[in-house]
């Protein structure tokens, strides 16, 4: 049985070796190359840019596009944003893209309804304070 496991994470490890060696995963475009605006709004990921895959790269070089626009608060709100979303595995990511083509399907007059919802049921979820006096405050 042990020998099995072995065997099969060695299996997935040297398909990850080959997968990300590939053409198809090489960076597109470099860190190097890309704009001192796009740097900037990149920044949280500097170091996991150039293994990224070109989709990948593409669509964070898209969000890049409104950057120049966005007022300060809004630049730090999308930073602190990346840095979340760089933090995610991919599964977590899936679940997040899903949720967010569910939500884009509710109608805009039921929106604020059920971000209360899922805010509530999430609260729900939350383990109860500890008994150390701190108040924790949720965050949104």
């Amino acid at each position: 049985m042990k020998l099995l496991r072995l065997f099969h994470r060695l299996l997935v490890a040297a398909s990850l070796c080959a997968l990300l060696g590939s053409p198809a995963y090489a960076a597109t475009k470099p860190w190097s190359a890309l704009t001192p605006m796009q740097r900037e709004a990149l920044a949280p990921i500097a170091q996991q840019w150039d293994a990224m895959p070109d989709k990948q790269q593409k669509r964070l070089l898209a969000t890049t596009k409104r950057y120049p626009q966005l007022t300060p608060a809004q630049k730090q709100l999308f930073l602190a944003r990346l840095t979340e979303w760089s933090k995610l595995t991919p599964e977590q990511r899936n679940r997040a893209r899903e949720k967010y083509k569910a939500f884009s399907k509710v109608p805009p007059d039921k929106r604020e309804e059920v971000k209360r919802m899922v805010r509530q049921s999430e609260a729900e979820k939350l383990p109860a304070p500890a008994a150390s006096g701190v108040t924790q405050i949720p965050s949104n």
